[in-house]
């Protein structure tokens, strides 16, 4: 008997001309890597980087919490399609030299993969 299981569907393809960031659990798309602002960010996991934008990604509710660069007002934010928890989205910076950061997403990577065109 063949099982038949659901083909994982994703709210969002990325360009497939374009280098990109997958997840590393489920592959679903999550960021272009011209939407890259910055790779030298500590998540709580280790090293992360800095995206404008992101796609296939929910966010939880905004609390704050005290980072390596000041009080931030964060929501985790975590896959759409296997839910594990990837970073968190700056919600609200409260100090004037971390302002840039607001609605900017932080993704671990340990939980992203370079994906298509990194030859």
């Amino acid at each position: 008997m063949v099982k038949l299981t659901k083909a994982k569907t994703f709210q969002a393809y990325l360009d497939s001309c374009h280098r990109r960031y997958s997840c590393v659990h489920c592959r679903a798309h999550l960021a272009n890597h011209d939407d890259l602002i910055s790779k030298s960010f500590q998540g709580s996991q280790g090293r992360a980087y800095l995206f404008n934008s992101v796609v296939n990604v929910g966010c939880g509710p905004a609390e704050e919490r005290l980072l390596l660069t000041g009080l931030h007002a964060v929501a985790d934010i975590y896959c759409e399609s296997c839910h594990t928890t990837l970073g968190w989205k700056y919600e609200q910076a409260f100090e004037l030299s971390q302002k840039y950061k607001e609605g900017k997403f932080i993704i671990e990577l340990s939980h992203m993969i370079k994906d298509n065109g990194w030859d």
